[in-house]
């Protein structure tokens, strides 16, 4: 368990001598799902359903914990099903980010007390769970179905500065308990309408991350409040492309990366706390899809009219659309499909890639796909993206092998790669043969020149990689002489 730093001055200087990771979109995106079916009550189930992650291609999951008024610590139930996904997540290779938030508005952590409660509840939860190091504090606080008040009855926004103090006491209280936690504030949703007087009261994230950061500079803190900024860029409903920009409205999709990375830098840049920087993690991201006849006695309810649900292709295309878009935002550091599994309730989400019974759809595979060539490096091509591909597992035919005819090269590639196998006579260094091919990441891949007239010479085979769409250096390895005969 990780021990609880006692000093509170000790560990502010020990967390302000860290540096932040560096992320830089591109294939180093933790790519996953926000997903509260991992979160069962025995270990086989978690299990069960963390495997159904890792077979649709996700290495992420992203669950919720729930604080509630009084709480300063997870209830010894809440603790065992968490747990069970920190066991599930380990046996699976699964990284876990976990969301703590109050379930909503009738709950809001507004007082000194109800925030300093907030506060130990999240420390106390990453002290029970060491392998949790994403901790994102609240959920969507810009809307009125999370956070009240949104407004002060002067018309000023009051949800950001409440927010903010918050996450202040809750990023003080977590890295108190160990300084290389990652604390995610935000987890903002895409729209609002900053209408005080309207029947919802909701708040756009351009205004609540302006407000954010002017309470952040009215505070005088000269610490961070977070490591990273979770944001939930949903389309303004599932038929709507993933692209479609909104550069004259309030509302930040996938499209509007610029916007928002604009919006961080003015809230935040020369201050303590990073900006334009700051590392962002998409962690909720979900197109609907429509439920075929043969499964519709699974689901209860009526879709509302406004999600606009589209069919299996098109949800299977419009992932594929968002994971290129995230990939080549250079401060992005992940993307959370929500959810991998439907909710049964049409009034909530049918945007997994399983339906309700955990069945596949039939964007399953492709979305492993897509989610494959973003780990690959392959998904997109980025303006200024130079990838850097190595070889592993290079395995020459031997002395033996290649003269009885064998030649076959085996090898791996630490990133989707286009390959080239040269033979070269060692006596006048002309070339004898080449082959070339296209490899994905980490498989194994067979180069052959069994079969082809290489003549009598000695011989040495260069094998050379480079990545397949973004290329930066390549890689190459050398075998020793060989004979063909």
């Amino acid at each position: 368990m990780r021990p609880i730093l006692t000093t509170l001055l000790g560990s502010a200087a020990a967390f302000l001598a860290l540096t932040t990771p560096a992320f830089a979109g591109g294939p180093t995106m933790a790519l996953g799902a926000a997903e509260d079916a991992v979160r069962a009550p025995d270990l086989v189930t978690a299990k069960v359903k963390m495997t159904e992650l890792r077979l649709a291609g996700m290495t992420a999951v992203r669950v919720t914990s729930n604080w509630r008024p009084g709480l300063t610590a997870p209830t010894t139930g809440e603790i065992e099903i968490l747990r069970n996904v920190e066991a599930a997540a380990r046996l699976s290779g699964v990284r876990v980010y976990v969301s703590v938030y109050s379930p909503g508005s009738a709950t809001t952590p507004l007082d000194p007390l109800a925030q300093a409660q907030f506060a130990q509840y999240a420390a106390a939860l990453a002290v029970a769970l060491p392998s949790f190091d994403d901790i994102i504090v609240g959920n969507e606080p810009n809307l009125n179905r999370f956070w009240l008040p949104q407004f002060a009855p002067d018309g000023s926004i009051a949800s950001a500065p409440a927010y903010l103090s918050l996450l202040a006491k809750t990023y003080d209280a977590l890295k108190a308990v160990d300084p290389r936690l990652r604390v995610w504030g935000g987890a903002v949703s895409p729209r609002g309408s900053d209408r005080p007087e309207g029947i919802r009261p909701t708040t756009s994230p351009t205004a609540f991350i302006q407000s954010l950061g002017a309470a952040y500079r009215a505070s005088g803190r000269t610490l961070p409040v977070m490591d990273g900024f979770a944001f939930h860029p949903y389309p303004d409903n599932s038929s709507v492309s993933p692209d479609l920009p909104h550069p004259r409205s309030t509302s930040i999709g996938l499209a509007d990366y610029g916007k928002l990375v604009s919006l961080l830098g003015t809230a935040f840049d020369g201050t303590a706390q990073q900006g334009s920087s700051l590392p962002i993690l998409y962690d909720e991201f979900g197109i609907e899809a429509t439920i075929p006849a043969g499964k519709a006695s699974l689901y209860t309810g009526t879709e509302p009219t406004t999600t606009k649900p589209v069919d299996e292709y098109q949800q299977a295309a419009a992932y594929d659309l968002g994971l290129r878009l995230a990939f080549c935002q250079p401060t992005v550091a992940g993307v959370l499909l929500f959810h991998s599994q439907d909710e049964s309730a049409l009034l909530s989400w049918q945007s997994g890639v399983y339906y309700a019974d955990g069945t596949p759809k039939s964007s399953l595979p492709a979305v492993r796909d897509s989610l494959d060539r973003t780990r690959g490096g392959s998904i997109a091509r980025c303006d200024g993206l130079a990838l850097d591909v190595g070889l592993t597992n290079v395995r020459f035919p031997g002395p033996k092998q290649f003269t009885t005819g064998k030649r076959d090269t085996h090898f791996r590639c630490t990133l989707d790669c286009r390959w080239e196998l040269r033979a070269t006579r060692t006596t006048n260094g002309t070339v004898a043969a080449t082959v070339r091919g296209y490899a994905r990441y980490g498989r194994t891949t067979i180069a052959s020149l069994t079969g082809r007239k290489l003549g009598t010479a000695p011989l040495r085979l260069q094998l050379t990689v480079t990545q397949a769409v973004n290329p930066g250096a390549p890689a190459s390895r050398q075998s020793g002489e060989l004979r063909p005969q």
